[in-house]
């Protein structure tokens, strides 16, 4: 059984709505950040950051979210999340399940925080870039990876949901777009329901 521990305000949804894309069966393990769950020994016996997702697959613990979509498109392939090892699009899907948090996010933050980080040292580069690579990837539609859904879409359309929600990523017509597209999806609706119902107590 796959048993996500999760929080609603928190990556945690990402990995929620992948959830509910792969069709496999799967539990919740409330974590109640404000109670500082995500600190307690239980927990942190289990991620070492003491934050989530935290994903266990019977004996198998696995942490930070693209790992986590990573290992689920792979084991559970029949899903049909993730191009096979040697599909001429999984060096693309790769590029994305490694750009959300080695580009995107950082980008994100800077973007925030109205920080300059020095380019030479940034592995991201300037987020003028990463918006415009992410514009370039996203205007062809309707997927990264064109006509295929795939992991990278749950991972880099919800933080470009998250994003644009805060007012943080610019509202360029590709990315309201393509965060539409994502919203209309059945699995995305049933994760957001779910979550919702959960915050209602």
């Amino acid at each position: 059984m796959l048993t996500l521990y999760h929080n609603p305000h928190s990556r945690s949804m990402i990995v929620h709505y992948m959830l509910h894309e792969l069709g496999e069966p799967f539990e919740i393990e409330p974590i109640d950040l404000k109670a500082g769950d995500q600190k307690k020994p239980d927990f942190l016996s289990l991620n070492p950051m003491g934050k989530i997702p935290v994903l266990r697959d019977d004996d198998v613990i696995v942490t930070e979210a693209p790992a986590i979509l990573t290992y689920l498109a792979d084991k559970y392939s029949k899903g049909g999340l993730a191009p096979a090892i040697d599909a001429p699009d999984r060096a693309r899907y790769l590029k994305w399940m490694f750009f959300y948090g080695s580009c995107f996010e950082p980008a994100m933050v800077d973007i925030s925080l109205k920080r300059d980080t020095p380019p030479s040292m940034a592995g991201w580069g300037k987020p003028a870039d990463v918006l415009d690579t992410l514009s370039a990837a996203l205007i062809p539609g309707p997927w990264l990876l064109g006509d295929s859904f795939s992991a990278a879409d749950v991972l880099i359309g919800s933080g470009i949901g998250y994003m644009l929600g805060f007012n943080v990523l610019p509202e360029r017509p590709e990315y309201v777009a393509y965060w539409e597209r994502i919203q209309a999806r059945p699995a995305h609706k049933a994760a957001k329901a779910a979550d919702a119902a959960t915050l209602a107590g």
